[in-house]
């Protein structure tokens, strides 16, 4: 289910996220969806984007710092 990014920092470039069992999407407001999965990302990684997600803040940060390029797939 997709979920508006709630940006309590006011500075985000995450727009919506969802979150599955073992993985999160992330759309970004240029349109771009990434995948990230417990293979990609590692475990610890994606419970924290899950964590940052539902919290509204931190995500992008997280991505840009952390994740980088360790996505599992480009959806869009």
């Amino acid at each position: 289910m997709v979920q508006r990014y709630l940006n309590r920092g006011g500075n985000s470039n995450v727009a919506n996220y969802s979150i599955e069992g073992d993985s999160i999407t992330v759309q970004f407001k240029d349109g771009s969806m990434y995948l990230y999965n417990y293979f990609s990302t590692g475990v610890a990684g994606v419970e924290q984007m899950k964590r940052l997600a539902v919290n509204g803040m931190g995500l992008n940060s997280y991505i840009s710092r952390f994740v980088r390029k360790q996505y599992a797939r480009k959806l869009r």
